[in-house]
């Protein structure tokens, strides 16, 4: 083999070895958990604010990565710096908070002082750490021990498999108070409203025109191809005396009724329970509604008013959000 293909094999194999020895130390984490777990989610849902969470150095960078999780799944929580926080930030750590409290060895200097807070002030304390009877851990309300696994650097001194289990350690507390409280994806929504994934989760009220094209039954005919061609949206809403959205007029309405079109009122020339959404539902599940039944436009219902239209939705405005 040439050099470049042994190297290209050396580092696969590299990266098989990594990838082994954490996916081992996660099966490690998922059989250890116990008690300690559960109590820390109980701790988490009876908090009356937020979960401050902390961490020095490499746990530091995913106790940010916790906080963000915790936050985007309706969790509210801040990460608040070890270092900073003994210069000024301890303020933004109140008696209604509960701390989450990363470190390895469990005996990091620099989290001395968060940890002093939160015993001074009676603040629940959840600590997670590699080592028992460490110092976080002994200071701790609820104690949650990672179990002994070895960093995949093979020197034992990178932060790899450690910080790899805590991730995964945050994500399952992310997750178990996600189903607690029956967070939704348009729960989720409400949080990441940027980028693919929020355009994904956009609701139809996000998007929709909310003055649609509309006329009574009882319109003639005339009225209802103003209407829609000043709307622009090809389509026209025909409602009952109650403003309730009985029927729609389209194109093919308007060339089945050629013949004597304008001597007809909107009531004869509808299609009747047309395909209608609600506001709440996710702009992906309007595409696939639409594409389903090969229309581009749905009337947004109100839910609570017993069916009278709040908006248009047309699947251009889908396609320019990058719903679709």
């Amino acid at each position: 083999m040439t050099s470049s293909t042994t190297d290209a094999a050396t580092w696969l194999a590299t990266a098989r070895r990594v990838i082994g020895i954490e996916a081992q130390a996660l099966s490690l984490l998922a059989d250890s958990l116990g008690d300690g777990f559960a109590q820390a989610v109980k701790t988490i849902l009876r908090a009356q604010g937020r979960v401050i969470v902390s961490g020095m150095g490499k746990s530091g960078h995913i106790a940010r990565k916790i906080a963000a999780t915790l936050a985007s799944t309706g969790t509210p929580a801040q990460f608040v710096h070890p270092a900073e926080a003994s210069h000024g930030d301890l303020g933004m750590v109140t008696a209604q908070d509960v701390v989450l409290v990363l470190s390895n060895s469990g005996e990091t200097p620099e989290l001395s002082d968060i940890v002093a807070h939160s015993r001074r002030f009676s603040i629940p304390l959840i600590g997670v750490a590699g080592r028992a009877g460490s110092t976080l851990l002994r200071q701790a309300d609820v104690a949650i021990l990672l179990p002994t696994a070895p960093e995949a650097c093979g020197t034992g001194v990178v932060p790899t498999t450690s910080t790899t289990m805590t991730l995964a350690l945050g994500d399952a507390l992310a997750v178990a108070l996600m189903e607690h409280r029956a967070f939704t994806p348009e729960h989720f929504a409400t949080f990441h409203p940027g980028g693919k994934l929020g355009a994904r989760l956009a609701t139809v009220a996000r998007l929709m025109h909310e003055a649609p094209p509309l006329v009574a039954q009882t319109a003639p005919m005339a009225e209802a191809l103003l209407v829609m061609t000043q709307k622009g949206f090809g389509v026209v809403g025909v409602t009952n005396p109650a403003g309730r959205l009985v029927g729609i007029i389209t194109d093919g309405d308007l060339r089945r009724h050629m013949e004597g079109l304008l001597g007809h009122i909107a009531g004869d020339v509808m299609t009747r329970a047309p395909q209608t959404i609600a506001p709440e539902a996710l702009a992906e599940s309007a595409v696939a509604v639409m594409h389903a039944r090969k229309i581009t436009c749905l009337f947004v219902l109100d839910p609570d008013a017993g069916g009278v239209p709040l908006g248009i939705l047309h699947i251009h405005d889908c396609l320019r959000a990058g719903v679709a």
